[in-house]
């Protein structure tokens, strides 16, 4: 059970579940965020984070379980919780209409910020996104990165202990979300306590500690060096080949056949292959023959530290066998 105390998390839930009709979108979810953490809730598509993140940020019921968010209760404190967060929506939130400096006045009221330091608190999140130069200008005239970092501005107006971030950097360049992140590592410095939702990988790893969600269930939790070695317990090997598609196929087929071939998985990996085989298998015998012997050359083959995405595509598969 949790207990309503002055502890040192900033996010607890436990066995948190939200149907939609016959529906499960969040099964049973459990976790706990520190104060100043930049705890990741990564997983794909559909997989229940932005469900979770409403539910935390009391703008959606749970059906059942318990939570505490800064100390309040998700049923029955949730105005005391959003007075309490920051909260930055995977769409676009703003006025397009309005100028940038119109849109932070117009957030400065929602969170009723006192009248003598709405000027102040307006120069700041000028400043943090770099739009001074800008500040009459409409929001549909703003790029993608700039639109990112004044909706961020908005949503911390009122200093908020807790920043709710969901898919923030979804759909804008990498040296915009790259700069984001920096914006992020500032606040987390200050003792904001971070909660971002994610499906970018290279994300992931700058996160202190990690949920991975897949069809509404946490399966698994930890910092990214736990979840590399906690749950990628085979070796990965990594391809480079100018016949990539024909060596997928190939490899493809090798998989499960345990008696001919120590393959466990293969996926694509930007413009490699990476394979999972048991550690002690030695791929670099047994592979540039089979290859080989379809025509197909080699420009390198060697086992490798894993990724965030090893880990996942590994889990998410292991998961999808299970259903079978």
């Amino acid at each position: 059970m949790i207990k309503k105390e002055v502890n040192h998390w900033a996010v607890q839930i436990e066995d948190l579940v939200k149907n939609f009709g016959a529906f499960t979108a969040v099964d049973r979810v459990s976790l706990q965020v520190k104060k100043g953490e930049i705890f990741g809730f990564l997983g794909p598509n559909g997989a229940g984070k932005s469900t979770t993140i409403r539910m935390l940020c009391g703008i959606l019921a749970p059906t059942s379980g318990r939570g505490l968010v800064g100390g309040f209760d998700i049923y029955r404190e949730t105005e005391k919780i959003k007075q309490n967060i920051g909260y930055m929506s995977q769409k676009f939130s703003l006025y397009e209409d309005l100028t940038v400096e119109e849109n932070i006045d117009f957030y400065s009221g929602i969170y009723c910020l006192p009248r003598e330091i709405r000027t102040d608190r307006k120069e700041w999140a000028l400043r943090m996104a770099g739009l001074q130069e800008r500040r009459t200008s409409l929001t549909n005239t703003l790029a993608g990165g700039w639109k990112q970092r004044l909706a961020l501005g908005c949503a911390i107006l009122h200093e908020p202990s807790i920043l709710f971030l969901d898919e923030p950097t979804s759909g804008v360049d990498p040296l915009s979300r790259r700069r984001f992140w920096t914006l992020i590592y500032e606040m987390a410095g200050r003792g904001i306590t971070i909660f971002v939702t994610t499906h970018y990988m290279d994300e992931a790893e700058y996160c202190d500690r990690l949920a991975l969600i897949y069809r509404g269930k946490i399966i698994a939790l930890g910092t990214p060096a736990e979840l590399k070695k906690e749950y990628m317990p085979e070796a990965v090997w990594e391809l480079e080949t100018e016949y990539l598609v024909e060596s997928l196929s190939l490899l493809k087929e090798q998989v499960g056949a345990i008696h001919e071939s120590p393959l466990r998985e293969v996926a694509v990996f930007g413009n490699t292959l990476h394979l999972v085989a048991p550690k002690g298998a030695d791929l670099g015998t047994s592979l540039p023959s089979l290859l080989a012997g379809k025509g197909i050359p080699i420009r390198r083959l060697e086992q490798i530290d894993p990724s965030l995405e090893d880990v996942f595509v590994s889990l998410v598969e292991e998961k999808d066998r299970e259903r079978l």
